[in-house]
């Protein structure tokens, strides 16, 4: 770890795989650019490592143990099968308390490797990578089956003598890999929908008493964020669930909440429509009034006319 002059511990940054390597004890990369690491070749103390660090390069990884509970919004769930987790450049890293040893792969590669090609621009489109570490991806024994076949390609193509061709194989593997999650990911919202019913009804309580405070949105509109934060869970995550389970993402929820309390102000109240929309966290008035009419096809003005 780096310590400041106050004696606060930075994190480690590693700006190449070939350091990553070299601070595990392994030997240098066949490729400069990507890298696969199976951790029982890491014989070195990386408690240190572990404490927080922060890669210029993509990690994925499958850590086959891990103990204890992992949080999914307020509540817990037990687990011992292990995970794939994703990490994109500039993420802080750190060990969980409840980790302890485990067995595994990380594919390591940088975003220079796949820079030149659809996947350097598609790769945002896998929100994983923006999940926490809570929120990895929990594999059955056949889904465990694929993955480690991808790996084992990637594995073997990098044993190989580089060439021509080299690249493209191991971009076109690394896709492979990356669509395989997505689709894991669709199998995990359903099967742990008991789990994200919960968190869905919790967001529900949380967006009604939001809009039931006068004073709740002075300072501007809901965030998905705030909400994110709230059940302690990623935006991202959050996000793609909804998605999954509901056909709605997090903003639309938190505009269908909001449409309904516009509603209810406007066939109850005599506030103006500005002032409505001022009471709504709305900065601007003509923003309110264009959500309300896409949403409602009606202006506010249209709507209120149908209770007098």
């Amino acid at each position: 770890m780096v310590t400041s002059a106050k004696g606060n511990a930075r994190p480690v940054i590693f700006q190449s795989i070939s350091a990553l390597l070299k601070a595990l004890g392994l030997a240098r990369p066949m490729h400069p650019l990507i890298a696969l690491v199976d951790y029982k070749d890491i014989k070195v103390d990386t408690t240190e490592i572990g404490k927080g660090y922060l890669l210029d390069f993509f990690k994925i990884s499958f850590k086959a143990h891990f103990a204890g509970q992992i949080r999914y919004g307020q509540g817990h769930y037990d687990f011992e099968e292990g995970g794939l987790s994703f990490t994109a450049p500039n993420q802080l890293i750190a060990a969980a308390s409840e980790e302890k040893d485990y067995s595994g792969y990380t594919l390591l590669f940088h975003p220079d490797f796949i820079r030149n090609y659809p996947l350097g621009k598609q790769i945002t489109k896998y929100g994983f990578f923006a999940y926490s570490v809570a929120e990895a991806l929990y594999l059955s024994d056949k889904e465990k089956k694929i993955i480690f076949s991808v790996f084992d390609n990637i594995a073997m193509e990098l044993d190989t003598n580089i060439d021509h061709f080299s690249q493209d194989v191991l971009i076109s593997q690394i896709e492979v890999l990356l669509n395989y999650s997505n689709r894991f990911y669709g199998r995990q919202f359903i099967t742990r929908k008991v789990v994200h019913n919960d968190l869905i009804s919790e967001m529900e309580t949380y967006l009604s008493d939001v809009f039931k405070n006068e004073k709740a949105l002075i300072n501007g509109p809901l965030a998905v964020q705030e909400i994110a934060d709230h059940l302690k869970v990623s935006a991202r995550y959050l996000n793609d669930m909804l998605r999954s389970l509901t056909g709605q993402t997090t903003q639309q929820h938190i505009h269908g909440k909001l449409i309904e309390k516009a509603k209810e102000i406007l066939s109850t109240s005599n506030l103006t429509v500005a002032e409505i929309a001022y009471s709504l966290g709305f900065e601007h008035p003509q923003s309110f009034n264009r959500l309300f009419k896409t949403k409602v096809k009606m202006s506010p003005l249209e709507f209120r006319q149908l209770f007098n």
